[in-house]
């Protein structure tokens, strides 16, 4: 698998790096680690996203290397290779989108399990932890040595989907990337403080009225969290600072599956799905468009609030029921 990177990568006379939108710490850690990658095969490369990179991951780009579509769509040259992170389905990456229909050689590189929109192929690895795990092994084995900075921002992917090695895709494998890139000189404690240590007092608030939407359904096993464009105006407080708020039901021994839906300034919903594992999620997700992993998982919803949640509702608890979805 990791075989077709490289084969791809030598056809190649430039490159274009891409991930889902918005990006989150794996697809950007991915996107710089692979740059670098790409640079020892003497290939030109320009990372480009749908939008800008959010604030709390701004960390990882301190060289401002990562562009907006907006802005460098018109420069783009339509004859490189394109390379896209961490999903697999192109109805992800947002206005790259339009890329695909011009640039002829698409790689993906994803650890996620394949959405059934996907007809890209590539390197898919849905045992790995995080495509920043995957992507640190192709430079290990094409024997590139990463910058401190990329190094970091490896790192950060890393345990941003591990949850700080606590997930159950955790493994010897995981925690022997980690030590690649802490060999280079990175500092946990550096990493969790940006990840933990920074929340604005708005995300504080935000997280209040979170946890004052909360409603338990499914004889106590399902927890709701709503979050409405209202609630990030009276906070103001970002829609991505919301974005590990379907993770704090699980604390509960009585929550296996916990659901957050959110409204974004533009009216736009979305729903995170979490599971301690006996629910697989990702089946969940995948039915209703997005994607994920058998414990995480997420999509895009066309309905309403209301709508979007009667309609998660009722798919978790034909899942937990045993009954077809």
């Amino acid at each position: 698998m990791q075989n077709t990177v490289f084969d791809f990568l030598k056809r190649q006379c430039s490159l274009i790096l891409t991930t889902h939108d918005p990006p989150d710490a794996d697809g950007i850690g991915a996107e710089m680690v692979f740059s670098q990658i790409a640079k020892s095969y003497g290939l030109p490369v320009r990372i480009v996203n749908s939008c800008p990179i959010p604030e709390k991951f701004a960390f990882m780009d301190n060289e401002n290397k990562i562009e907006v579509w907006a802005e460098s769509k018109d420069s783009l040259d339509r004859k490189s290779g394109l390379v896209i992170f961490d999903t697999t389905d192109e109805y992800y990456i947002g206005e790259m989108r339009s890329l695909t229909q011009e640039i002829s050689d698409v790689l993906v590189i994803d650890h996620h399990e394949r959405s059934k929109f996907s007809h890209f192929e590539g390197y898919i690895d849905s045992t790995a932890s995080s495509t920043c795990e995957m992507v640190i092994e192709l430079a290990q084995k094409a024997n590139v040595v990463l910058t401190v900075e990329q190094a970091k921002a490896a790192y950060a992917g890393l345990v941003y989907d591990s949850g700080f090695f606590a997930y159950s895709k955790t493994t010897t494998r995981t925690m022997k990337a980690a030590t690649a890139m802490l060999e280079l000189d990175v500092k946990p404690y550096e990493i969790y403080q940006y990840f933990h240590e920074r929340s604005s007092t708005a995300a504080l608030l935000l997280q209040k009225a979170a946890f004052f939407s909360l409603e338990i359904h499914n004889e106590g096993r399902v927890a709701i969290q709503v979050i409405r464009k209202k609630d990030l105006e009276s906070t103001g407080a970002s829609f991505e600072d919301s974005d590990n708020f379907a993770n704090i039901p699980l604390q509960s021994k009585d929550i296996f599956v916990s659901v957050l839906v959110r409204e974004s300034m533009e009216g736009h919903v979305r729903c995170s799905l979490r599971s301690k594992g006996t629910v697989n999620v990702s089946k969940i997700a995948q039915l209703l468009g997005g994607g994920g992993h058998i414990s995480a998982a997420g999509f895009k919803s066309s309905q309403g609030i209301k709508e979007t949640v009667d309609t998660v509702l009722s798919k978790i608890n034909k899942e937990m029921n045993g009954a077809p979805l």
